[in-house]
């Protein structure tokens, strides 16, 4: 019997390197004051562990560069266009491939082209980007999380499933007002988790009874996926491919940021089956995005883009990346350090209310640990709490429903070693935790106010002296 070892390790070779830069912790303190307190303002080359998003930010391959020079820039029917149709169809099955710039622009399009202000469209959760385009147009975007995504520590294997109760009740009760309800694999908001793949048949099932279209939010549809053929009973010997093939026929179209599961810097798509609709979704793509075969992207970028949606299903790149997000984890639930469990596919999101209970969430507890982070160990992360969601369409606060601080793993980035200095950091801070105090807004934009925001300790430094 062949000799199988337990070390999973990382499925390529480092080809290309990118120093980075050591700051002390002085020169921390002094970015943040500088920032406002907000960890986007502050400059890439003072983070040393980057984990504030992993959209766009992660490495592509040989074969990605390779593809890149060979892009086709004409503006129209250029063959880098037909390459990238041609992969996207084969992985989603889909009629109608849109490309776009990223996936707030898909976003942006099908809600703009297929909502009215009144209705609702229902989601397991919606993100920031879907829920503002959605609010923006006087759409409600309604979360309809499952009961176990309220509880971060519960131990459960499809915590990101739409709550199907409530979605009947919700495409019962709201007849004529749902243009389409939606799905967000992986589930973002609720700390990365998976959403079955029964779950998204019994979904799909309701929608159409109801003749309401179901769409997928499917940025991190790979790593979904892999939850499925770990977790759920009778898909084990199913490929990634298989399974993701299956999630997208049950629904009706997709919006894509590929800068997620596509494995490239830039690029989306809007994925549909309905002609009609499809053809309006193009008209509203020239008017901002450009001509339908290049959508806002480069030739160069279509290639890339092409070559990344079928590596992101190879099941060694899986079982490496979730593998690398799931031993952090470990290490944080072995010293108390609380968090969403099971860790999510791409990120660990540490529960910041349960970690700082001495905060009020009127102090934005998530926000100041972030920052805590910063000014110890170099590492950005990103606020999913009441910064992000507090502020509600009417303009009154509303906590969110919880505190979390994600650390986005970048694909292909980091070594088991940035994942070692991760722990440590995190560790010597829950350590010192009850020395970390709230936050105040000092000037915030009424929509995605996360990106801009000025923040101040609200009690004279974020620390206790």
């Amino acid at each position: 019997m062949p000799f199988k070892t337990k070390t999973i390790i990382e499925p390529f070779r480092i080809k290309t390197v990118e120093p980075i830069r050591f700051t002390t912790r002085e020169q921390r303190a002094a970015a943040l004051r500088e920032s406002h307190y907000n960890l986007f303002l502050i400059k890439a080359e003072d983070v040393l562990i980057d984990l504030l998003t992993d959209s766009g930010t992660g490495a592509m391959s040989a074969a990605q560069w390779g593809g890149m020079m060979q892009g086709d820039e004409s503006y129209a029917g250029a063959r880098s266009f037909f390459r990238f149709e041609s992969s996207v169809r084969d992985v989603t099955g889909y009629k109608h491939i849109i490309p776009t710039h990223q996936g707030r622009a898909a976003e942006r399009i099908l809600f703009g082209t297929a909502c009215r202000a009144g209705q609702i469209v229902p989601n397991n959760t919606h993100f920031d980007t879907t829920r503002a385009n959605l609010e923006v147009l006087g759409v409600q975007a309604l979360d309809l999380r499952c009961a176990e995504a309220a509880q971060p520590d519960l131990v459960a294997p499809f915590k990101g499933n739409i709550d199907l109760v409530a979605l009947e009740r919700c495409l019962e009760e709201n007849a004529g007002r749902v243009p389409f309800a939606m799905i967000t694999v992986t589930n973002n908001s609720g700390g990365g988790q998976p959403v079955s793949l029964a779950n998204i048949r019994a979904a799909s099932e309701l929608c159409q009874r109801h003749g309401v279209p179901l769409i997928l939010d499917c940025c991190r549809f790979a790593e979904n996926a892999w939850f499925i053929k770990q977790r759920e009973k009778g898909q084990a010997h199913r490929t990634p491919a298989e399974i993701a093939r299956e999630m997208f026929g049950y629904a009706a179209g997709c919006t894509m940021s590929a800068k997620k599961d596509g494995l490239v810097n830039i690029g989306g798509f809007l994925a549909l089956n309905d002609d009609a609709l499809a053809a309006r979704c193009r008209n509203n793509l020239i008017l901002t995005e450009g001509f339908p075969t290049y959508g806002g992207l480069a030739g160069y970028d279509l290639e890339a883009l092409a070559i990344g949606i079928k590596e992101v299903l190879d099941e060694d790149y899986l079982n490496y990346r979730i593998r690398s997000v799931e031993y952090l984890g470990e290490k944080l639930t072995a010293a108390g350090v609380p968090i969403v469990r099971p860790t999510g596919g791409h990120a660990v999101y540490i529960d910041a209310r349960g970690m700082l209970p001495h905060i009020p969430q009127s102090e934005y507890p998530a926000w100041a640990l972030s920052c805590a982070l910063y000014l110890e160990g170099g590492v950005r992360s990103v606020e999913i709490g009441s910064v992000m969601f507090g502020r509600q369409p009417d303009g009154t606060e509303k906590p969110a429903p919880m505190e979390l601080v994600r650390l986005a793993f970048p694909r292909r980035v980091y070594t088991q070693s940035h994942v070692d200095y991760l722990a440590e950091i995190l560790l010597y801070v829950n350590s010192m935790k009850q020395r970390i105090r709230g936050v105040k807004l000092v000037e915030a934009p009424d929509q995605l106010r996360h990106f801009t925001v000025k923040v101040a300790p609200a009690h004279g430094s974020l620390l206790v002296d």
